[in-house]
């Protein structure tokens, strides 16, 4: 895996991401909804924080069952301990500086190529998680934040639905069987909706840039 590749992996590890969670809440209890997002988890690491570090571990195939359990009874006691929210808080971080790695690298940098066009899938993808986590975080310290939510103070329970709620609010598609009641959620609501509408035309931007950059550096041809 390197940087001409590694947005193929963090891409399927974001659909693994949303097609598993949706999977695991549907047909299977919370166990293992749990172990999907700490596979994807291990994988995201993998994919994004790896590209660089020729001797990185968890590259190593035997090592992913390891990584993918730690993570998953990690999680399971820092809920059973009652930091349920500092597990989330770890999560957005982790996906925040995912996010930032990714847009440093796909942003008004170098030739356009698939893996940067599969890159800004990846950036978007990740807005929407960020922004899923953040609601959660919201819903359970502030309860009833939202309409149609579980009711539940699990938040591997809420998180599925948050996801839904967060890709339909920064798309601007906007169903109205999800709503934020509380001043402080509808504020992020919309600033979601701002922030992705906003990441569309510097996408363009930059794709923009980059094409109008090549084209500049290229060598006139012979008469």
């Amino acid at each position: 895996m390197t940087r001409q590749d590694n947005f193929v992996y963090l891409t399927f590890a974001l659909i693994l991401l949303l097609l598993g969670t949706s999977l695991a809440q549907q047909f299977f209890d919370h166990s293992v909804q749990r172990l999907v997002q700490s596979a994807t988890i291990v994988t995201l690491l993998v994919a994004v924080w790896g590209v660089d570090s020729k001797d990185f571990v968890l590259r190593r195939t035997f090592i992913f069952p390891v990584a993918i359990l730690f993570f998953s009874f990690f999680g399971a006691w820092l809920d059973n301990a009652g930091f349920d929210q500092l597990y989330l808080l770890l999560i957005l971080s982790f996906f925040i500086s995912t996010a930032l790695r990714t847009a440093k690298q796909v942003l008004f940098t170098g030739d356009i190529d698939g893996n940067k066009i599969l890159g800004a899938i990846c950036l978007y993808l990740l807005m929407g998680l960020i922004w899923a986590v953040i609601y959660t975080l919201v819903e359970l310290s502030f309860a009833d934040s939202f309409t149609n939510t579980n009711a539940t103070s699990q938040w591997f329970t809420l998180f599925p639905d948050f996801i839904y709620f967060s890709f339909v609010t920064i798309t601007t598609l906007g169903f109205g069987d999800v709503s934020p009641i509380l001043p402080l959620s509808r504020f992020l609501v919309y600033l979601e909706a701002i922030v992705g509408q906003f990441y569309l035309a510097i996408l363009v931007a930059s794709l923009v840039g980059s094409h109008m950059s090549n084209f500049g550096g290229q060598p006139p041809k012979n008469q």
